[in-house]
């Protein structure tokens, strides 16, 4: 059973995933409306992600007894000055997410929750793929600066990532 501090941190998180899935799905359409749908590909694929993060709290705390308690999501920017400046706002958003990850893991060792702990680490493991992915882009589009033919380059290969859903949603993924 989870204690009602974990409980209420645990549905701050699935606020925070549903943010997240929010936001790269306005950075989804920042890139649409600029024409780049390979960027605009990689953001839904990222707002699945996000989405199935979220899912995956939500089911655990009903699995240990505790109750989802849905808030509002806040409205995510909506513009952003390049898409160099898109990714790197995505990617101070990955390094924010490691923070309340962390400050999960550290509260659920301070209430001994080791289940919760345990649940915990996969999302440890995914935030350093997150920020490693979205660091990756961030470095492409440094190297290609004000290329329109670079750009268009790191658009086409954008275009091709894909997306596995989990074949559960509270395990390993």
């Amino acid at each position: 059973m989870l204690s009602q501090r974990m409980e209420e941190a645990l549905n701050k998180q699935v606020n925070a995933e549903l943010y997240s899935a929010y936001l790269y799905l306005s950075m989804a359409a920042y890139f649409e409306s600029m024409n780049l749908e390979g960027f605009a590909h990689w953001m839904k694929m990222q707002t699945q992600e996000e989405l199935t993060h979220a899912m995956k709290f939500y089911n655990f705390i009903n699995e240990r007894g505790g109750r989802v308690r849905l808030a509002t999501i806040e409205a995510p920017p909506s513009e952003w000055a390049s898409p160099l400046a898109a990714f790197e706002a995505a990617l101070k958003h990955e390094q924010y997410v490691t923070s309340l990850i962390n400050d999960l893991v550290n509260l659920a060792l301070e209430e001994r929750d080791h289940a919760t702990n345990i649940f915990l680490q996969w999302f440890v493991s995914e935030q350093v793929e997150e920020e490693a992915s979205v660091g990756a882009v961030v470095e492409r589009l440094k190297l290609v600066g004000d290329s329109p033919q670079g750009l268009f380059m790191v658009d086409r290969e954008m275009a091709k990532r894909v997306f596995n859903l989990p074949t559960e949603t509270t395990g390993e993924a």
